[in-house]
């Protein structure tokens, strides 16, 4: 079963649970899914449904910290549950570790000497991070190890 379709069936749920929180993130999901479907005219994979689904969160977060700032804890607190949902179907997080010897096997595979190799290493390193990992953590690894 795809991502795509899971997240159908867990919308389904929903409904028949009455759980209307879940449901209204659920239709959020699956309508920015079918967005992407619609501008680019393909049917998405599950890689290109989960980097929809790190967008929302991405926007999510953003959107916590300025619900916070300005004292709607309310506002704050439907968009962390909506994060909770949305979390379901990210890929497990990878660990410190499998982190660093990611950065590292990138840097062998691309024979980077320095920073200015930085690009090359990344690219290697979305495609197989996407989803399991913060890139802009990612990206703060491959800076250190390049530069030292």
């Amino acid at each position: 079963m795809s991502l795509k379709d899971r997240i159908s069936e867990d919308m389904k749920s929903a409904m028949r649970a009455r759980d209307t929180a879940r449901l209204s993130a659920l239709r959020l999901l699956l309508a920015a899914l079918k967005q992407v479907e619609v501008d680019e005219r393909k049917v998405l994979t599950d890689a290109e449904v989960v980097a929809v689904i790190e967008k929302m969160l991405k926007q999510r977060r953003d959107s916590i910290q300025q619900y916070e700032a300005a004292q709607r804890q309310d506002l704050a607190d439907a968009e962390k549950f909506e994060v909770t949902v949305l979390k379901t179907y990210m890929p497990e997080a990878l660990s410190e570790e499998q982190l660093q010897a990611a950065v590292a096997k990138a840097v062998a595979d691309s024979g980077a000497k320095g920073p200015q190799d930085m690009g090359k290493v990344m690219a290697l390193l979305k495609p197989v991070l996407a989803g399991r990992a913060d890139m802009g953590k990612v990206s703060a690894l491959v800076k250190a190890r390049l530069a030292g």
